[in-house]
């Protein structure tokens, strides 16, 4: 059976852990279109192009091959994950991905690798713009504080000291640049099904998206 889920929502929703529980339920390739944007974000700032220095943004895109090996994004057959997770791509992550050209490059990758693949994908455009068709569309959202607490509470238990007023403070400026980007900005598929998971935790998430899911297939 073909099939094909988007996730779509705000910074801190859950959007990622829970994508891949599902994936796994359902046998599904999961793609984290958030981490493909991390990952421009890291290569850009270590070769030192800034968000508005397009034609080099465009040229450095063209030279990542990108690829996922189960919850892992390779680089240039580097596996990148631990580092595109780190708070300074956090910070930087949504000014990059605003840029429309990246956009267009990254949403393509993600167009290709579904006409391909069974996949469930999260990101912020992925029910709007990525997969447009799909038969099943969430949208998670949490208030800001909740968000906020959830990751301050996953980079304390890495062992990365981080201040929660300040990751706070990152998270509403990440949710005003993606609401308001030129190009698909983040809102709510007319025909997604909106999670506030503020007083759900993750397996309370994953038990109403399976359930609806096995209630509609």
């Amino acid at each position: 059976m073909e099939i094909s889920i988007a996730i779509d929502g705000p910074a801190g929703a859950g959007k990622s852990t829970i994508a891949k529980m599902i994936g796994k339920k359902f046998n599904l390739m999961y793609i984290n279109t958030g981490s493909m944007y991390r990952a421009v974000t890291l290569k850009a700032m270590d070769a030192n192009i800034s968000e508005n220095n397009v034609h080099d943004l465009v040229k450095l895109v063209g030279s990542l091959e990108m690829h996922f090996v189960e919850d892992s994004l390779y680089v240039n057959n580097e596996d990148l994950t631990n580092m595109i997770n780190m708070p300074n791509i956090s910070n930087n992550v949504s000014k990059y991905a605003a840029v429309p050209e990246i956009r267009e490059i990254l949403v393509k990758l993600q167009k290709d690798i579904a006409k391909k693949f069974n996949v469930i994908m999260d990101g912020r455009d992925i029910g709007t713009v990525v997969l447009k068709e799909a038969p099943f569309k969430f949208y998670l959202t949490a208030s800001s504080e909740e968000r906020a607490k959830r990751r301050y509470e996953e980079l304390m238990s890495k062992g990365i000291k981080v201040d929660y007023n300040t990751i706070l403070n990152d998270i509403i400026k990440r949710d005003f640049i993606d609401t308001h980007r030129e190009v698909n900005p983040l809102t709510k598929a007319s025909d997604a099904v909106e999670i506030d998971s503020s007083d759900l935790d993750i397996d309370g998430v994953v038990n109403v998206i399976v359930s609806y899911i096995n209630s509609n297939i």
